[in-house]
């Protein structure tokens, strides 16, 4: 609801007012960047409620209360901590050549961040299928980006930048999942996802994009 004072403000014409508004009222703020060092994170949050937008947040469950945070607010650490000799075997080559990577673990490790992705925030039925695309459009960094699982040894690559992009990847609704997260080098990493669904009502597509910010090393 407009509160009396704008609709003053939208009733006066003059030009000089304008511009004096213009000056006094900052169009946009200077956003607060939260650093996240450890814990359990949900990097991709996905919502999506029938007839609505897909909503991409990043899930801080890192402290004492859980935040919906937006993820050009957020810097994800890998420290010198995750640093870790890449096992031996041409199954993880997409890890590099130099024979050690950074490495978020997909099980719960002190000092590092948990990280993976939650579906649980779409709704039953409000897609086809009742799921989501997550694509990885882009990655801009000093080396290669990857997403894996490991089982016995034997790693499953579901996002590798270094063989080409985009790599897509199908996430039924009310998933919480927990990944390996790799970075071939130290520096600072922007990912590119795009998460997508069909409406189960029309047929339209929807679908957001966000980027995510790592800082290696």
């Amino acid at each position: 609801m407009k509160t009396p004072s704008r609709r003053l403000l939208a009733g006066i014409a003059s030009s000089a007012l304008a511009a004096v508004l213009a000056v006094a009222v900052p169009t946009s703020a200077q956003a607060t960047i939260v650093e996240l060092t450890s814990g359990h994170v949900d990097v991709i949050d996905v919502d999506h409620v029938a007839g609505g937008p897909i909503e991409v947040t990043v899930g801080d469950d890192t402290g004492s209360t859980f935040v919906e945070r937006d993820p050009s607010t957020v810097v994800f650490v890998v420290p010198p901590a995750a640093h870790t000799a890449v096992p031996s075997g041409s199954a993880w080559s997409f890890l590099g050549s130099g024979g050690y990577a950074y490495v978020l673990p997909q099980t719960n490790t002190a000092g590092l961040l948990w990280a993976g992705w939650d579906t649980t925030g779409v709704a039953s039925g409000a897609l086809q299928f009742n799921r989501v695309v997550v694509k990885l459009t882009d990655v801009q960094g000093p080396g290669g980006f990857s997403i894996f699982t490991a089982s016995g040894g034997t790693p499953t690559v579901l996002f590798d930048s270094g063989n080409g992009l985009p790599d897509s990847l199908n996430v039924n609704r009310n998933t919480h999942a927990h990944v390996n997260w790799g970075f071939d080098a130290a520096g600072t990493y922007v990912a590119t996802f795009e998460v997508s669904g069909v409406r189960a009502s029309n047929g339209q597509t929807v679908s957001t994009t966000e980027e995510f910010t790592f800082e290696v090393g």
